[in-house]
């Protein structure tokens, strides 16, 4: 289960991904108008939210004929709430989580999810941690129960946490095995350097040996009150009987005392991530394949240029070698990348966290004595972001941004995740619909702004792994960032 979530989590970071795509626009930001939906998405449906006393929150969207409902606990605290000794705990506690409370044995949980036909999962990332249960109608209120019992009454016992040292180890080297979030990793770990948003998810090995119980209880203690949890519903469940499982279940949940609330924002405020211009290299000649990721200092949910961070990202494009010989690849890169053989994919991305983000391209090559065009020409095309983008290319990147948002919104859980992320973001979610307008209004003219604030003449953070002998020293990769089309 811990291992599914793992992955879960560490996908966030790549390219399009529409549960990020909805995450945030600031509430009455300007939005255009453009043409409506060809079909209402949401089917009518509006979220509603309501807040207990406790400043507990509770957020659903009820679909009438849905038979299934998806619950879930959608927490603001995940690997960045940690310190140096103490990285890997939000992790080490959502495998601990389904390890049995002081009502329920491990066995029991398992049984009793089975009997109803539900499915029990969590995932952690480094700024969330989530818990949720999928389950039909008739089983919400038990699901509710269920998650409330693991969130206030784990046991922590002894035993199981050190029977989960070994499974977190394992977990561990398989991570290390997959060179995409190798790179990933280690791209946060420069960027963000000495920083906590620089960690790992999982923390250090020496670190998954040493984490205490008392190290576990300190995190709950600090980061699971009710002003911080949101439990969202989605599917066959009404708003109201929400509300009332949250009050039977979480109404007695403590809430941060005014004092370590205003310290929290203090520290909030003073801890925003210095972006650092910086690489990391891991040169290994033994593998197949070059992987370099590049990235400028990127947009948080809350940015005004969230949305044109995403639309500009879609102009640059993704590209895979197996998609064929088409002679038309939509992006300007692609097809200079697939017509001149340079690499073997591409991704690009737009990464956001609440106060900052990384903005970049993921790419994949086995001409590795072609590393220096690669490059060259990828980060001359981020230049001419800034000064040369055709209408044609932002309404296809709209497109496509609109369609990646609209076909995740597919099933509860997916609709449960667009809902948890945006309340514990902004406090409001923005429907599918009210998206769609504000993409609409993105014009050639944003997206050329955006690049000379955010790409031109940018420090840029380096992870390559493989064979990069190839890949040119930082200062020459640097200079690239003013270059102009010739």
């Amino acid at each position: 289960m811990a291992m599914a979530s793992r992955r879960l989590a560490l996908s966030m970071h790549q390219g399009l991904r529409a549960q990020k795509a909805i995450r945030a626009i600031k509430p009455g930001s300007a939005v255009g108008l453009t043409r409506s939906l060809a079909t209402p998405v949401s089917n009518g449906s509006t979220t509603e939210s309501t807040t207990l006393s406790n400043g507990f929150t509770i957020a659903s969207e009820y679909s009438p004929y849905a038979q299934t409902s998806t619950v879930g606990v959608w927490i603001d605290a995940g690997s960045r709430a940690e310190t140096d000794k103490t990285n890997g705990t939000a992790h080490f506690l959502e495998h601990l989580a389904f390890k049995g409370t002081q009502k329920r044995s491990q066995s029991a949980l398992e049984l009793e999810i089975e009997n109803m036909g539900g499915h029990l999962n969590a995932y952690t990332s480094r700024e969330n941690t989530v818990y949720y249960a999928k389950a039909f109608n008739n089983d919400v209120p038990a699901s509710v129960d269920i998650l409330a019992d693991i969130l206030q009454n784990s046991k922590l016992e002894p035993s199981a946490i050190e029977r989960e040292r070994d499974v977190i180890l394992r977990e561990q080297e398989e991570v290390d095995k997959q060179v995409e979030e190798v790179v990933f990793d280690h791209l946060h770990a420069t960027a963000f350097q000495g920083q906590p948003l620089g960690r790992t998810i999982l923390g250090p090995r020496e670190n998954i040996q040493s984490i205490s119980r008392d190290d576990l209880t300190s995190y709950i203690k600090t980061n699971y009150t009710a002003d911080r949890m949101v439990l969202v519903g989605s599917g066959g469940v009404p708003h109201a009987q929400l509300v009332e499982l949250a009050e039977k279940y979480f109404s007695s949940m403590p809430n941060a005392n005014p004092a370590s609330q205003a310290n929290a924002q203090a520290r909030a405020i003073e801890s925003r991530p210095d972006f650092v211009g910086s690489e990391v290299r891991i040169r290994d000649d033994t593998m197949p394949t070059a992987n370099i990721a590049i990235a400028v200092e990127g947009v948080s949910w809350k940015d005004d240029d969230y949305f044109t961070a995403l639309v500009t990202q879609a102009i640059v494009g993704n590209w895979d070698r197996a998609m064929g010989n088409s002679p038309y690849l939509g992006s300007k890169l692609s097809t200079f990348i697939h017509e001149n053989r340079l690499a073997n994919s591409f991704m690009s991305f737009s990464t956001s966290y609440s106060d900052t983000g990384l903005w970049g391209i993921y790419m994949v090559t086995d001409q590795v004595t072609r590393i220096d065009d690669l490059v060259h020409f990828t980060l001359r095309e981020w230049s001419r972001l800034s000064y040369n983008v055709s209408e044609a290319e932002v309404e296809r990147a709209k497109s496509q941004l609109k369609a990646s948002i609209l076909l995740s919104l597919d099933g509860t859980t997916s609709v449960a995740e667009d809902i948890g992320r945006q309340i514990i973001t902004t406090g409001r979610r923005l429907a599918p619909e009210e998206v769609e307008r504000v993409v609409g209004a993105i014009k050639a003219k944003d997206v050329m702004e955006f690049a000379k604030r955010r790409l031109w003449d940018r420090d840029i953070a380096i992870s390559a792994v493989g064979q990069i002998e190839g890949l040119l020293d930082y200062q020459r990769v640097r200079n690239d960032m003013t270059r102009m089309m010739s």
